[in-house]
């Protein structure tokens, strides 16, 4: 059955084409399993709830009839603005507005955040642009520059909030500088979310082609609930395409996890047990809630453009397994730096298990990719990342986190990245076990090799399947990097940081490379530490037992002053000077490079899963999400590779010169 929904129409009707409904969530009252409800161009200032689950073979869609040209939006507008002091104006809002959630009573916090918790979940917007949120009236009026705002002369627009209590109302104060909010598109975000069923199990729903924005999302770490402007809540089978999807306050879109009232921010309102601890029990608990390959996950994101939410643009915990995120662009993640924690990325998926993430463009985010914990079966593959680093002006937020393009934590693999170009000045934060590495553009440095992990026991899975096979520290190691181009574009000298508390300091690695490896062992030393010639000591062979895992590097090619690992084979050293540039001309990007002119007629040989071998933890191999084995003869593009096989993500050097990714 067809359903239409047409703001627009002259009375509200029953869903039939010449009576449509006027609020989708009408039609998401009834819709079953097959139906179709088609939105027709227009506003809709609503929250929908879809009530039924489709089914694997007749899901229901929701589709924008123009693409693009129907908006669900959690925000309204405000047009009752009075002029309180110079570029200050004020308005008052009755409570009731707001029905069960005020944003402007919840503040954004929760498990690991880091920031000073000061920020509402609400938010004030004029023509679509977020403004900046003070402590105080006086800020607001004063309306400096935010010195941590990568787009700080957007920073001086500025709104305060309070209750009058006696009225019952809220109070918003707008600095607006000079502009006559009543003559201006100005919203409020009203409403949690936008689109996102209240309860879990709404299998098989697609949403096609819809403008969705501003929503009062609240902080989503991975021991509690992960809402999001929209997302499945813990179910099956969701597609999401070819959407445009900004100004969350938090996440834009979730795939996360189940609600369990027994751990929902444990840590941060009862502190006895550490934040890791409840994590591997939420890991355990899914069990009980359902976490099974058969019931959750195996969603599609796709061709979607998602920009300007403050914590991530798709994150997810454990609800998200199965799933193929492609085509996407992600950017500007995070710009207003109002917020900060561990949960901050273009995407940021704990236990990605066999997830897939290829073909994204993702730029200008504090990070681009983060795999947190169980990135088991994950492949990242012929992603464009760039530009996911600090601007030069901005200053560190205290409790920020520090930018790169992927983030691999405390997994124990196999991860695969293969086919991506990596431009940003960090390329990969090495928190982690089990990684491949296979035919990348690699133009920044590894940081975190054999750190930023501390004692931390990580769960392990049956391979492709949820259930728990064990858990382990992390050793480090059991990493592989074949046929990659390394290219010293950013300098190379440390990067530093200095502490809020203390006269203290980080230094982070800037040298791009495989040599912070070094000291790790190929697999033949780490092998004969293994006496097979007689009966193991167990207590012998403890440090064996936890001492670094071994690494493989092969056919890497290292360009202007990239330094390679002093085990590697078959590598390539050329220190001239290697141009690395992304170009972009009405909304298309492509690469100006010497690179492959550098590397001559340097080749390596072909790699498949036989070769990359199996991740040790798991020990499972580095392999199709369906069990069956890879070879990489193909490459960015999906073009053939043929047997004399160069490095880096193209398989010839004419490929290099074709357009990378089509802006919207």
């Amino acid at each position: 059955m067809k359903i239409y929904v047409d703001a627009n129409a002259r009375k509200d009707g029953n869903g039939t084409q010449t009576a449509p409904f006027k609020r989708i969530n009408d039609a998401a009252k009834i819709a079953v399993a097959g139906d179709e409800v088609l939105v027709a161009p227009g506003t809709y200032r609503e929250y929908v709830d879809p009530v039924n689950a489709g089914t694997q073979d007749a899901p229901i869609m929701y589709r924008s009839i123009e693409p693009l040209k129907a908006e669900i939006t959690g925000g309204e507008v405000i047009k009752n603005w009075t002029q309180y002091k110079d570029s200050v104006w004020v308005c008052r809002i009755p409570n009731s507005t707001f029905g069960e959630f005020n944003p402007y009573t919840v503040y954004v916090y929760g498990d690991w955040y880091f920031a000073k918790a000061d920020k509402h979940t609400g938010c004030v917007f004029m023509n679509d642009k977020a403004l900046y949120e003070t402590a105080t009236l006086e800020e607001c009026i004063e309306a400096k520059v935010y010195e941590c705002s990568w787009v700080p002369e957007e920073s001086v627009y500025k709104w305060y909030t309070e209750q009058d209590e006696e009225a019952d109302e809220t109070v918003i104060y707008a600095n607006f500088q000079g502009a006559d909010p009543n003559k201006e598109n100005v919203e409020i975000t009203v409403r949690r979310n936008v689109f996102y069923p209240s309860k879990t199990g709404v299998n098989y729903i697609t949403v096609l082609g819809f403008d969705i924005n501003k929503a009062a999302t609240n902080w989503a770490p991975p021991a509690a609930y992960q809402e999001g402007m929209i997302g499945p809540h813990w179910s099956k089978g969701w597609i999401i395409e070819d959407c445009e999807i900004y100004h969350s306050k938090c996440a834009g879109i979730s795939l996360g996890k189940y609600k369990d009232p027994d751990n929902d921010h444990f840590f941060t309102y009862k502190y006895v047990k550490s934040p890791t601890q409840m994590e591997r029990d939420a890991v355990c608990r899914g069990q009980f809630h359902g976490w099974l390959k058969e019931n959750i996950g195996h969603h599609i994101i796709r061709r979607n453009n998602i920009h300007h939410c403050e914590q991530g643009g798709i994150i997810g915990r454990m609800g998200g397994v199965f799933s193929i995120i492609e085509d996407n662009h992600i950017h500007h993640i995070n710009n207003m730096m109002e917020l900060g924690g561990a949960e901050i990325a273009g995407i940021k998926m704990h236990a990605a298990i066999d997830v897939i993430m290829r073909r994204n463009h993702i730029h200008h985010s504090t990070m681009g990719i983060w795999c947190d914990w169980e990135a088991q079966g994950t492949r990242i593959s012929q992603n464009l990342l760039h530009d996911n680093q600090r601007p030069a002006f901005a200053k560190q937020l205290s409790g920020g986190m520090m930018s790169q393009d992927l983030f691999v934590e405390v997994s124990h693999g196999p991860t695969l990245v293969d086919n991506n170009i990596l431009l940003s000045d960090v390329s990969f934060r090495f928190a982690t076990d089990g990684i491949a590495m296979v035919h990348n553009l690699i133009c920044g440095s590894f940081t975190s090799v054999g750190a930023g992990t501390t004692w931390r026991y990580t769960p392990y899975h049956m391979p492709h399947r949820t259930e728990v096979m064990g858990f382990m520290t992390l050793l480090h190691g059991d990493d592989r990097f074949y046929n990659n181009i390394f290219v010293q574009k950013w300098p190379s000298d440390p990067f530093i940081t200095k502490h809020d508390q203390d006269d203290g300091v980080d230094s982070e690695n800037r040298v791009v490379g495989t040599d912070q490896f070094d000291e790790y062992p190929n697999y033949d030393e780490w092998i004969s530490q293994f006496d097979f010639s007689r009966p193991a000591n167990m207590r012998e062979l403890e440090p064996a037992h936890f001492g670094h895992l071994p690494v493989w590097s092969e056919g890497n090619a290292y360009l202007s002053g990239a330094k390679m690992w002093k085990k590697e084979v078959n590598g390539y050293v050329n220190d001239a000077e290697a141009r690395v540039e992304l170009l972009e001309k009405d909304g298309k990007y492509y690469l100006d490079t010497n690179v492959y002119e550098l590397i001559n007629d340097f080749k390596g040989r072909m790699i498949n899963t036989q070769i990359l071998g199996n991740a040790f933890e798991p020990d499972q191999p580095f392999e199709n999400v369906d069990g069956t084995s890879i070879t990489f003869d193909y490459d960015y593009f999906g073009e053939h590779r043929e047997v004399g096989v160069i490095p880096g993500p193209f398989a010839t050097m004419e490929d290099s010169k074709k357009e990378l990714f089509q802006d919207w």
